[in-house]
């Protein structure tokens, strides 16, 4: 197989027979732990105490958020970025872009931080509460204790973190075009936004895939993940992880992606489609989670991992040019770049895996690590080129995808034709 990874052999608690009622003993999977914790920690309040947060938000001052921050509260209110408590300070902004540490020597690749208009920061004073609002749906998501408001570098922080300053990168046109002052400070958060209602059987806490997971009995588990319906080629990585691990986390991008993507809602369907009628019952689970992409290619690679560690996976696929965009990045930097860290700075590890395709002269599925054959007999199709056969009604090989897979993609299509 064309896999490079370690996988070890899984760890196991006893429990002794009489806490369990049985004459056997029983093996508890042990799962990595969460990243720079003993325990997973969200940062949304329990319910009891949110109706009387919310009235008390309401009189203070109201912060609007645009998408990345929403998602970025999001994500701390599941705990998926364990152990940040709320946005960063200078000190930890400063690490996590320039050598990927905070400032205690915790591993974090990208900053997570609130960028505000220098005219609005100083207004606001120190240890002041604010409301932080989603400026889309005017939603009180979060209240903030501003601890902290430093002016960044914004040119440096996109060099460091996107290896370039083209605002024609998307994730660099966000950085460029941010506040030029981040306000930092502890979170407590009101709410989870839409997800939660918009997707009940794909909205899985951190929490929650751990007991998934111990509940199934894996300990090995591999996060799959991805942003577009999944194609063969997708379907051959997550059965390559299947065979050497407990089961297989497919972890979907629910928050908002770049202009012409294909809809959360019409992925799901078509990724469901794939598991009923291609994979064994129990062996995978499909999620998502609400983080939106920064298109940071390594460094974001080296984000997935860390997240998908809080969510109990030991070990993330990553395939050609994983959150990358355009050709700002090399096919593989993102395998290269899981070298580069020091021992402990992470417990879930890269599978790394060679380009996939379909290959007429083997007759199946290969990757260029296990087929001899000259690429003309290859048959692999950009998503690009995907997009452009949908939108014209062309015909999708089934070497490529699933008719399964492409009857739900092009009724979506079809939708788009008729409306436009």
């Amino acid at each position: 197989m064309a896999v490079s990874a370690q996988f070890p052999v899984p760890s196991a608690k006893v429990v002794p027979s009489e806490q369990v009622g049985l004459r056997e003993t029983i093996a508890t999977p042990q799962l990595v732990p969460p990243h720079g914790s003993q325990t997973v920690r969200p940062l949304l309040l329990p319910e009891a105490e949110r109706a009387e947060e919310r009235r008390r938000a309401a009189q203070i001052r109201k912060i609007p958020l645009d998408s990345r921050a929403v998602s970025d509260v999001l994500m701390l209110a599941m705990g998926a970025y364990t152990p940040l408590q709320g946005f960063m300070g200078h000190d930890d902004w400063h690490g996590s872009s320039l050598d990927m540490k905070l400032t205690g020597g915790t591993f974090w690749p990208i900053p997570i931080t609130l960028p505000v208009s220098e005219d609005l920061a100083e207004s606001i004073h120190a240890r002041e509460e604010i409301a932080l609002v989603d400026a889309g749906s005017r939603e009180i998501l979060a209240v903030m204790q501003v601890h902290e408001k430093y002016a960044i570098d914004k040119k440096a922080e996109a060099e460091r973190v996107y290896r370039t300053t083209d605002a024609k990168h998307p994730g660099v046109a966000k950085v460029l075009g941010q506040g030029d002052v981040n306000l930092a400070g502890p979170v407590r958060v009101l709410s989870e936004g839409e997800y939660p209602a918009k997707y009940p059987d794909l909205y899985i806490p951190p929490v929650r895939s751990r007991a998934m997971f111990v509940e199934k009995g894996w300990s090995i588990v591999a996060a799959f993940q991805t942003r577009n319906p999944m194609h063969r080629s997708h379907e051959h990585l997550v059965k390559i992880a299947v065979e050497i691990s407990d089961g297989v986390f497919i972890h979907q991008v629910l928050g908002k992606l770049k202009a012409g993507d294909i809809p959360a809602e019409v992925r799901t369907r078509a990724i469901q489609a794939m598991i009923d009628n291609y994979f064994r019952p129990e062996t995978v689970i499909q999620a998502g989670y609400p983080i939106e992409m920064r298109y940071a290619g390594p460094r974001e690679a080296l984000l997935h991992a860390l997240i998908r560690q809080n969510f109990g996976c030991s070990h993330l696929i990553v395939g050609r040019d994983h959150a990358g965009v355009g050709s700002y990045y090399g096919p593989f930097d993102a395998h290269h770049i899981f070298n580069q860290l020091w021992p402990g700075a992470l417990h879930t590890k890269p599978l790394k895996i060679d380009v996939t395709f379909y290959c007429r002269k083997c007759y199946g599925m290969a990757t260029a690590k296990t087929c001899p054959h000259d690429p003309q007999h290859h048959i692999s199709i950009s998503g690009t080129e995907q997009r452009e056969m949908l939108s014209s009604n062309a015909d999708i090989p089934p070497e490529f995808s699933r008719p399964e897979v492409v009857a739900i993609l092009k009724e979506y299509y079809a939708g788009l034709r008729s409306t436009g």
